[in-house]
Parts: structure tokens; sequence; C-alpha cells
């Protein structure tokens, strides 16, 4: 089962693309504008991970906070807030939060941050495709082949990796930070040395098709069209 996430933001414009996002990961999303609304809802069903803006219109994250506490101690609850100031992340966390998030934010970020505490609780997550057609190419991710008219290429496990996450963001521009701390689990310089000559390979396996591409964006990273 997809996990079944409630995000609570009054902002129309964030809270269109964020809810957007999060559903092409596969997540089922039940969206409130106001916390009136929320604190109704939360009544009414249990979410296994609780996405809440702090200031809203009735009553505020914090108070949504801490109704869903007195009924459920281990959901996941993750604040979006415009406020940065070291008390209020505090009073948050003490209320029974797991993280903040500060506006503004990448979707990744938020992303991520999901996928981690959804699986510190123990609910699944969406499961990627294990297989993928990329122009003329079929890629078996399981077990590492990268195919095309009948030409096989075996990959190691990291440049398998490397591609099924540039697949998971066709179209988007991937920052070398971003691209290292899901790959290799941290950013340094000699990580990014690397990740340039795990670029250049999967490059030169593609090539044959002229229409698949891992293009540099210049002082940000890459995109995979």
């Amino acid at each position: 089962m997809k996990a079944n996430l409630l995000y609570v933001e009054d902002d129309q414009s964030l809270s269109f693309v964020t809810r957007d996002n999060l559903e092409l990961q596969g997540y089922k999303i039940t969206h409130c504008a106001d916390g009136d609304e929320a604190m109704e809802i939360i009544k009414k069903e249990k979410y296994d991970l609780y996405i809440l803006d702090i200031m809203l219109p009735g009553v505020d994250g914090f108070t949504i906070a801490e109704e869903i506490r007195k009924f459920d101690r281990d959901a996941p609850i993750l604040f979006l807030t415009a406020k940065s100031m070291k008390e209020d992340k505090i009073y948050g966390l003490r209320l029974g939060a797991d993280d903040y998030i500060t506006k503004p934010f990448s979707i990744e970020e938020l992303i991520l941050k999901i996928e981690i505490f959804l699986r510190r609780s123990k609910v699944s997550v969406p499961e990627a495709p294990e297989h993928y057609e990329i122009g003329g190419y079929h890629f078996d991710y399981p077990n590492l082949h990268l195919s095309i008219d009948g030409e096989d290429k075996r990959l190691t496990q990291k440049e398998a990796d490397l591609l099924r996450f540039f697949l998971e963001n066709r179209g988007k521009i991937l920052k070398r930070s971003e691209i290292l701390e899901k790959i290799w689990g941290r950013d340094d310089y000699f990580l990014g040395r690397s990740l340039d000559v795990f670029i250049s390979r999967l490059r030169k396996y593609l090539k044959q098709d002229p229409e698949v591409k891992i293009e540099n964006i210049h002082g940000v990273g890459f995109r995979f069209v």
C-alpha cells in the first residue's frame, strides 16, 4: 500500500505544486487549506505522515500537531514553515514533530525527508520501477543490463543506481551535491571527481541513440533528457 499523507498548507500556488509532485511520486495526498478543516479531518482518519504549515487560517500548525499526538504517537510530523527562529523549532520538536523544512524549500528535499521518516516508521514508500525504456534502449535495473538492438551492456551497481536516479528525475536539473548525497551518501570533492567519471561512462553507453543525453548545466549539475 502506498503511504497516505495529510498536507496542510494555505498557500494555493505552493500547495498545488507540492501536492502534484508528491502524487507523481505515488503518494496519496489529502490537502487542507486551513487549520480548522485539518482539525476535523484528523479526528476522522489516521495518516502515515503529516506535513503541516505553521501559520494557517484558523488553528495553527502547532495546535494541529498537539492534537495528532494525543491519539498517534508514532506517525512522522514535518513542519513546513517560513519561521526560522530557533525557539519555534524547539517548541515544535517538543510537541512531537520529527523535523522542520524552512521555506523556500526544494521538492527533492521534501521527498527525501518523507522517504526517510516513512522508512523509520516502517511504512512502505512507493517502489521505483525495475525496467525502463530509454529511447531505443531497454534498462533492466535488477540485472544491471542496458541493451539496444541486441547489444547488451552489463553495468556496475553504481552505474545502474546513477542511471536510475537520472531516469526518475528526467528533465529536471539535478545539482551535483544532490546526486552525490543520493548515490554516494555524502558530498565531497573527491566523490565529485568520481561522479564525472561515471557521467562519462553513461554517456558512452548511451551514445547509440542521439536523442538520449545527459546535459551539463554549468555551475549547477546535470539534466537527463
